[in-house]
């Protein structure tokens, strides 16, 4: 086959077709517009096996060099924008393919020996997917020592915790921040596992049934880094499964997608903490924007957009699940629409953590080195509210519990109490004892210790409560995790 011929599509497969495709079937089954991002993983993937292909003997070392030759060519093409994509070759591995044939003539022909496109692309994903992810994690890093920095600050800080969104009990802020240190710190574990079956070589499965080629599949994983924490090579053990497997995706994709769903938690109390009817907090200017026709709004555009971009995120995943669901063994054209959707969530996740990281932790002053910006913090209004809502309840209930009442009894004394504060409307704390007496005679003058905002975050002082010597020992705990 000529380089020419290469270069229509209708002949890249083979003589069989007795015409050509038509302009409408090009557009509307070509993918060269959107994977060709894929094309650093194409060459890695092509010159591991390369490599392989000539050790083997399989082709002649003057061939590999060729190879190695063209695609350094290709390289610095595609990187200084001088490569012509061309629709007629469907996708990014043809398109490198013609110009490695041009380049080289018919050591580029020979690249192809033992391999398919299923088993390349399949390969292909995957290697990106992998070098995706080992970006992705250190910005789920940065985003949680971001909100370990506010926390350390803001120890102190009294702000009511709610349950139904109604006031429940005291919390120290930052105790409420690392409860998002927490989850982002189980989305990086779920992303370095997702890593992990990610980093499986397909290559050498070919169309479906493997190849009579004598390849060294091992070698191939080896070049490529596709081992585990020994050294060993992982393979794709199945060549069936080798080129139909979208598992991985759509396990990025699910932890993508619950990463999320954490960032829209916190994007919503950021939005509810701005509003006026809160104001516990304040973010930069930067991160707002104002309202055409109300001179007096700054919105919270950022925490809205990453609330809505989650739905597209989860979309996505639906979307691929729904994709995989009824398509039999092995590889399907249906495939080639996991890429859209798989490198969208990668984007606007990658981006998202990105500004949430700035947003939250702020912006290094390069003439001073301090951080400028973040989240500002409005303690006195969060105690404020925290004295709504009767939130130290449950510690008179304790306190009771201590007197030796059973917790039942305690609860319903304590019920009756809450009733008569309110109707005096005023806080528990400035019941007279006199009036606390009456609801039980074991009530001393101690009460009024634990019925402090204060006095209920230091008495949880369990592994994980609100207790700042706890939250203290959180935070070192998180600082030593990150580095």
């Amino acid at each position: 086959m000529s380089t020419n011929q290469l270069d229509k599509k209708s002949e890249a497969w083979s003589a069989l077709f007795s015409e050509p495709m038509s302009e409408l079937v090009k557009r509307y089954t070509a993918s060269v517009f959107f994977d060709k991002r894929l094309w650093q993983a194409d060459i890695t993937g092509s010159l591991a096996h390369a490599e392989m292909l000539a050790h083997q003997g399989i082709i002649a070392a003057a061939d590999h060099e060729a190879i190695q030759r063209g695609m350094a060519r290709i390289t610095e093409e595609i990187e200084s924008g001088q490569f012509e994509w061309k629709l007629d070759l469907e996708d990014v591995h043809l398109n490198i393919e013609a110009r490695l044939t041009q380049l080289v003539g018919d050591a580029g022909k020979r690249l192809h020996t033992g391999r398919s496109r299923n088993d390349q692309v399949a390969t292909d994903v995957r290697l990106w997917l992998r070098s995706e992810i080992d970006l992705i994690v250190p910005l789920l890093n940065e985003l949680q020592i971001a909100l370990v920095e506010v926390a350390e600050k803001n120890v102190d800080v009294i702000l009511p915790g709610f349950t139904h969104l109604q006031v429940a009990q005291p919390v120290s802020f930052a105790h409420h921040l690392l409860a998002y240190v927490e989850m982002f710190s189980r989305d990086a574990e779920r992303f370095a596992d997702v890593r992990r079956r990610t980093n499986r070589l397909p290559l050498g499965s070919a169309a479906l049934a493997g190849t009579t080629y004598p390849l060294d599949r091992e070698r191939v994983a080896r070049t490529l880094g596709m081992v585990d924490e020994r050294g060993e090579p992982l393979v794709c053990q199945n060549s069936l499964d080798g080129v139909s497997d979208r598992d991985f995706a759509i396990e990025f994709t699910a932890a993508a997608s619950l990463c999320m769903v954490h960032v829209s938690r916190f994007s919503e109390e950021l939005i509810l903490w701005m509003s006026q009817n809160f104001g516990f907090v304040k973010i930069a200017d930067r991160f707002t924007t104002g309202s055409s026709i109300m001179p007096q709004k700054k919105n919270p555009d950022v925490p809205e957009l990453a609330r809505g971009k989650t739905g597209r995120v989860v979309g996505h995943l639906m979307g691929l699940i729904t994709l995989m669901k009824g398509q039999p063994l092995a590889y399907n054209k249906d495939n080639q629409e996991d890429k859209e959707p798989l490198f969208d969530t990668v984007d606007t996740l990658k981006d998202t953590l990105r500004i949430f990281g700035e947003m939250v932790g702020g912006q290094t002053n390069p003439a001073t080195g301090a951080k400028e910006g973040g989240i500002t913090v409005n303690a006195i209004a969060m105690e404020e509210a925290a004295k709504k809502g009767y939130a130290t309840a449950t510690d008179l209930a304790d306190y009771l519990v201590k007197k030796g009442l059973p917790f039942r009894d305690a609860h319903e004394t304590v019920a009756h109490a809450v009733k008569a504060a309110v109707s005096h409307n005023c806080d528990l704390s400035e019941l007279p004892l006199a009036v606390l007496q009456g609801f039980n005679a074991s009530i001393e003058k101690d009460v009024y210790e634990c019925l402090s905002l204060r006095g209920s975050l230091e008495a949880r002082n369990t592994l994980g409560g609100t207790a700042p010597a706890q939250v203290r020992a959180q935070i070192a705990r998180h600082r030593k995790r990150l580095g």
